[in-house]
């Protein structure tokens, strides 16, 4: 008798892993075919323009993480966020690089960790609040610029945009900043707190953990990175616009999604969503090769993150009942 339930629990446990890679083995086949046959596509040049890309989504998504696994579902106003930093980086240009940079730093960190405190001490659903703070962060982003292309007044920022060792400086500030968040997550108490409280925030709070805290980390976190590619879209622009933005939104929600990071809370890892925003750049970069409308890109990356949703996360927790 034990046999068998030890043997139908494995086989219980085996299915979503079975499940999982392969999904794996066929999206590699659909992305590998396509892109080898893409003309420009295995060339020295376009790999540096897939890694500066990825650095973009990536480092917000990474942050993102974090928000993810304590729990706290998604931000629909990233590209908000980021839009609102870059101008407020470019603004202050004239007072000096590092002012500029700590007032943009503080900006995202701020705007994020408020939401986090929203929705860890008061409960508030992070779709709403995010979306209603997407529209008032969008606004004041208009306000401040009305509704014109924000320029610098001096040139600090060109420092941002060095290619060490022929790579955009962005890519090693994703790496620093996966490593940052990995080990934090990994090694420190309010790491291991996210994954309790992402796993079952009710049985935290009995437990006496500070969920509003660990909350506002996070967010915080989260913020933090928002900035960082604010901060590099500006620059690497050379100035800001109310759809500076783009689709960093989805983008980043993708990645962490593709890179595993249950949706529902308590699992994750930043390594992980930091491959899956090399995925997301590496399928962007193919179709963008190939001509395909932005719409499309938007279609595709949709389907991508359903197929992981429904196959994997759906799957896995039928699994674990």
């Amino acid at each position: 008798m034990n046999t068998a339930d030890d043997s139908e629990g494995a086989s219980r446990r085996w299915r979503p892993r079975a499940v999982a890679v392969g999904l794996a083995v066929l999206l590699l086949v659909l992305l590998l075919v396509p892109a080898v046959t893409t003309p420009r596509f295995l060339t020295l040049d376009n790999a540096r323009a897939i890694l500066a890309s990825a650095a973009f989504v990536g480092i917000t998504s990474v942050g993102a993480t974090m928000v993810m696994i304590a729990g706290s579902g998604v931000s629909l106003a990233t590209s908000q966020i980021a839009t609102v930093v870059a101008m407020l980086f470019l603004g202050p240009q004239h007072l000096g690089l590092w002012t500029a940079l700590l007032i943009a730093l503080a900006a995202g960190i701020a705007l994020s960790a408020a939401q986090g405190a929203v929705i860890g001490f008061w409960n508030a659903d992070p779709i709403v609040l995010t979306i209603a703070g997407g529209f008032a962060i969008g606004g004041a982003a208009t306000w401040f610029s009305g509704g014109s292309t924000v320029y610098p007044a001096a040139r600090g920022f060109d420092v941002l945009n060095a290619t060490p060792l022929g790579l955009p400086l962005a890519v090693y500030v994703l790496l620093a900043v996966t490593v940052l968040v990995e080990g934090t997550l990994r090694r420190t108490t309010a790491g291991r707190q996210m994954y309790l409280v992402g796993e079952n925030r009710a049985a935290a709070r009995a437990a006496g953990l500070p969920v509003g805290r660990v909350t506002v980390i996070a967010w915080a976190v989260s913020g933090a990175c928002v900035a960082l590619t604010g901060i590099f879209l500006a620059s690497f622009h050379t100035s800001a616009t109310v759809t500076l933005g783009g689709t960093l939104t989805l983008d980043a929600i993708a990645a962490v999604l593709v890179g595993g990071t249950a949706i529902s809370g308590g699992h994750g890892s930043a390594v992980r969503t930091l491959g899956g925003a090399v995925l997301i750049s590496v399928i962007s970069d193919v179709l963008l090769l190939r001509g395909y409308s932005t719409g499309v890109q938007i279609l595709v990356k949709g389907v991508l993150v359903l197929a992981v949703v429904v196959l994997v996360h759906v799957r896995a927790t039928r699994g674990r009942r």
